[in-house]
């Protein structure tokens, strides 16, 4: 695997952790930081082998802190165009296995909008959600608009993002912005335990309901349905759904190749 300068990659048993590590900038998503995520996700996406992603933050005050502000302060219309955050949060979107958040402490503005570009979140009880931006004079510009309110409601998310209003994690959980909350010493076994939960399932299965689940966000229900129409027949032209529904009937645990 690459050695990262600003995060830390762990893999095993097909699960890979990936830790921001930037814990005296409250891992900020510096420029530096957003090169590497990206070829963290290339080079896991290239292994040639299915797995689930949980991304977490170092140390434990901060998942990840957003934007460095410093950096940010710097930017004009050219680099919001290039929309450098926003191209990394889809590629965390898109990522070919399941991707969980586990929530270790503040997740704000860019944090935040990461956080909402996973497939599931768990969260430590100190974790901490926001988009505090219209108090800096932007808006949450890496698909925070888009993809909080299909979340958890349009009424929620206006009031969060015009209001600046930050949430605690029973809050967030209720609202429906992550999935369980845990004393932080559970975070990654929690996380560890959906994951496993995921990888007995057939791969193949679980990417292709994860793009049709994503595709319903971005089409309208005719559209939506006629993908999971042509994902579902593609599947049952697989090996995996000839070994699963066999292990069904033998009354045994199935053995998925991802084929």
């Amino acid at each position: 695997m690459t050695p990262y300068e600003t995060l830390l990659l762990e893999r095993s048993d097909k699960i890979a952790l990936l830790t921001v590590n930037r814990p005296a900038a409250r891992n900020a998503l510096g420029k530096k930081t957003v090169d590497e995520l990206h070829h963290a996700l290339a080079e896991l996406a290239s292994a040639g082998e299915g797995g689930v992603l949980i991304l977490t933050g170092a140390g434990e005050k901060s998942f990840v802190a957003g934007a460095d502000i410093g950096e940010l302060r710097g930017r004009g219309k050219r680099e919001a165009l290039q929309g450098i955050n926003q191209d990394l949060f889809t590629a965390v979107e898109n990522f070919p296995w399941p991707v969980i958040a586990a929530v270790n402490g503040h997740a704000l503005g860019g944090g935040c909008e990461l956080a909402l570009a996973c497939d599931l979140r768990v969260a430590s009880e100190e974790a901490r959600f926001g988009l505090p931006e219209t108090g800096l004079g932007i808006l949450p510009g890496a698909g925070g608009t888009q993809r909080l309110p299909r979340l958890i409601g349009w009424g929620r998310a206006k009031e969060m993002i015009l209001t600046g209003q930050i949430v605690d994690a029973r809050e967030a959980e209720r609202i429906g912005l992550v999935s369980k909350v845990v004393p932080r010493e559970a975070l990654l076994d929690t996380a560890r335990d959906y994951a496993r939960k995921m990888l007995a399932r057939g791969p193949l299965a679980l990417r292709l309901a994860k793009l049709a689940l994503n595709m319903s966000a971005r089409t309208g229900l005719d559209s939506g349905l006629q993908i999971e129409r042509l994902a579902q027949a593609i599947l049952f032209e697989s090996k995996d759904k000839l070994e699963g529904m066999t292990a069904f009937l033998e009354k045994r645990k199935p053995e998925f190749t991802g084929e």
